[in-house]
């Protein structure tokens, strides 16, 4: 199953759940994207660690047919251009975005919005109301786009990732929860 979008610019875009057969099309993607986009918030040194354990067939493997994780790789015009992994968490009703990336190439045009919009309908879906997400707190970009989208700062976090490395990141939070009935009904003002 994927989900498709249709622009009036003529971009055709969908999210594909990835096969086996995509991890080396993802590994690279992160590749790519990750040097471009970090290497002014974190070092050379930690991006190789960060890339090199999170990008393996067995890491990666862990998508395949689970029924708690997600991952989907975004294809425009039959180029993969990008991917998102989200997955529930130990808490009840909660739901994580693990990771949404565009190449800088791609970014701008509402494919990223497209991405975090089809997560958030995915965590409706399963019964979520509300979906978080780490965010390092050098990446000003991506923290003012999630304030857009309804985020806030739940905490600060520094994690330990090994290997001497820290990811020192805003928790931000959006309530996901569907609109009740009434919302969703134009209901007339008694009261003129």
């Amino acid at each position: 199953m994927s989900e498709r979008i249709t622009h009036a610019t003529s971009i055709t875009a969908s999210l594909c759940p990835v096969t086996a057969a995509d991890f080396g099309t993802v590994a690279a993607l992160a590749d790519t994207i990750w040097r471009s986009h970090y290497s002014a918030m974190i070092s050379m040194a930690q991006i190789d660690f960060m890339l090199a354990g999170r990008y393996t067939t067995e890491r990666l493997s862990r998508y395949l047919d689970a029924a708690d994780c997600w991952l989907e790789l975004l294809m425009v015009h039959g180029l993969a251009v990008g991917y998102c992994s989200y997955a529930l968490t130990e808490t009840p009703q909660e739901m994580k975005l693990q990771e949404l990336y565009l190449l800088p190439d791609y970014r701008g045009g509402g494919l990223g919005s497209f991405m975090l919009r089809h997560v958030e309908a995915q965590a409706r879906t399963r019964g979520c109301t509300a979906l978080l997400l780490t965010v390092n707190k050098g990446n000003t970009d991506a923290i003012a786009v999630y304030r857009h989208a309804g985020f806030s700062v739940r905490e600060e976090a520094v994690f330990d990732i090994g290997n001497g490395f820290v990811m020192d990141d805003y928790v931000m939070v959006k309530s996901v929860m569907a609109k009740s009935c009434l919302d969703l009904v134009d209901v007339p003002d008694i009261h003129s």
